[in-house]
């Protein structure tokens, strides 16, 4: 049989495809979806501007400034109290005038810090609020820590937060904290940070001796009682190594032994943060979660100006122990000030369904970092629902009953893409990962609440790692939650 030529046919095919391609894709139909509408991007590093670039990096450059000191809630919060006092804002005090545009700041027992500008809205048509924990996974002393053995001194401790217990061990250590006094007085102490500064470490075996062990499970042979670190080894004649170090804290503090009952201190690790990679593209630094939300959260409220609700950040203390105590998100003390803003607005009209009102009328932004698709295990994650660093914010769709509805998650979407931030999803692995945030603590007074942060690699370890320009987007996005007009 002869061969058809098809190629006139192709051609008048294709001419005619191209004549109604215009037609075709105006149509709402066959319109083409962006790579949000499919959620089919790729990473937010591509097609980035060279100012866009120049913007990431010096914000970087900023946020490792910030996190090097701010290594502990109390830390947190002091430096945090230089920023705001910086950026204009002034202490909330029973005579603050509550008027728009006002600027205003309030510290909970020095380990919570709330910052606000007021709305041009009524205070009790609700507010715009962005919340963040600021402890993260370390160790602490115990009310009698120190001790001896084997003629070294040692500091008896406990753990905050989930740490994998080997990952602490032959690190330098800085000691970081106060003490409180029964005078009244208070005594910051902070040692091992500065170059010229001693640091503590909790020695490990070295493997000519650990034969024995290379059969057990990490578990078996390094425990939560055995993290205690070397702070000394000079002895006394007559006495022991320990006498020495309690003469350094009195001389240099003038604390005693008795003093240390009513002290928070803290051993966290005392590296600076660093660029990691030949491209710089990536922070590593301890103390990540959930530092990096309260400082993009920091710097998003201080350039606004003018909000249309009452804005807030909102930055707490406690929740990598399940936000007790009051310096948690289960305190009262957030209900509390909202409480105490809205009668100061109102007066003697105050009533309790008005502040009930307002709470309903409320949307909260939960931030908390969470762990990204690691290079060396990246099953871990059920890979079609993973946040990948560089990809932007992520989007926490937990299920269960525990994402935020379906009302509030589209609401969020139009905010991010207005904003051109770049966002993804997350979802843990199905009945074999998970994590806490801030978030349920809020949706329980019936406020709207939806969870989102960044992805980090190492997460709870010394060191985690997030991308420079996934900070830069949570900064973008709660910038423009802050300043959305409903």
């Amino acid at each position: 049989m002869p061969l058809i030529n098809t190629k006139p046919l192709l051609q008048a095919v294709s001419a005619a495809a191209l004549a109604i391609a215009p037609t075709l894709f105006s149509n709402p139909l066959f319109a083409q979806e962006s790579c949000r509408d499919t959620l089919d991007c790729e990473s937010a590093w591509i097609g980035i501007s060279d100012q866009k670039r120049a913007s990431v990096f010096e914000f970087a450059e900023d946020y490792k400034r910030f996190i090097a000191k701010a290594r502990t809630e109390l830390s947190f919060v002091s430096e945090a109290i230089i920023f705001a006092e910086a950026n204009g804002f002034e202490v909330f005090t029973s005579g603050t005038k509550v008027r728009p545009g006002a600027k205003l700041y309030e510290v909970n027992r020095d380990r919570t810090i709330t910052l606000m500008v007021i709305g041009e809205n009524p205070i009790q048509s609700g507010f715009h609020v962005v919340g963040a924990h600021i402890d993260s996974p370390r160790l602490e002393l115990k009310g009698r820590p120190l001790y001896e053995n084997s003629e070294f001194a040692l500091f008896q401790t406990n753990y905050h937060g989930g740490i994998k217990f080997h990952q602490w061990t032959n690190l330098p250590l800085a000691l970081m904290g106060r003490v409180d006094k029964k005078d009244g007085s208070t005594v910051t102490i902070e040692i091992g940070l500065a170059p010229e500064d001693p640091i503590f470490m909790i020695p490990e075996l070295s493997p000519h001796v650990d034969r024995s062990r290379s059969s057990k499970t990490v578990s078996e042979f390094l425990g939560p009682e055995d993290m205690d670190p070397v702070i000394g080894h000079i002895p006394v004649e007559g006495g022991d190594v320990g006498e020495l170090v309690l003469e350094f804290l009195a001389s240099e503090y003038g604390i005693s032994k008795a003093d240390l009952v009513s002290a928070e201190l803290s051993l966290v690790p005392a590296g600076a943060p660093r660029d990691m990679g030949f491209d710089r593209g990536l922070i590593a630094a301890y103390g990540q979660d959930d530092r990096l939300a309260g400082y993009a959260t920091l710097k998003a409220i201080a350039e606004i100006e003018h909000p249309e609700m009452t804005t807030m950040a909102y930055l707490v203390d406690n929740e990598e122990v399940g936000n007790r105590n009051n310096t948690g998100a289960h305190s009262d003390y957030f209900a509390d000030l909202l409480s105490r803003l809205l009668f100061r607005e109102l007066g003697d009209d105050y009533r309790e369904p008005l502040f009930r009102q307002a709470l309903r009328a409320t949307k909260f932004v939960s931030i908390d970092v969470n762990p990204g698709v690691n290079p060396q295990n990246p099953n871990a994650w059920e890979l079609g629902n993973a946040p990948k660093l560089g990809y932007g914010v992520n989007i926490k769709l937990y299920g269960q009953g525990n994402s935020a509805n379906s009302e509030f998650v589209a609401w969020t979407r139009a905010l991010l893409d207005d904003n051109q931030v770049p966002w993804q999803t997350s979802t843990y692995k199905v009945g074999s990962a998970g994590g806490g945030t801030i978030g349920g603590e809020f949706s329980a007074q019936n406020i709207e609440v939806i969870d989102f942060g960044v992805p980090l690699l190492s997460i709870h370890t010394p060191y985690a790692v997030s991308s420079k320009l996934d900070i830069y987007s949570l900064y973008e996005a709660v910038r423009g939650f802050y300043d959305y007009r409903e």
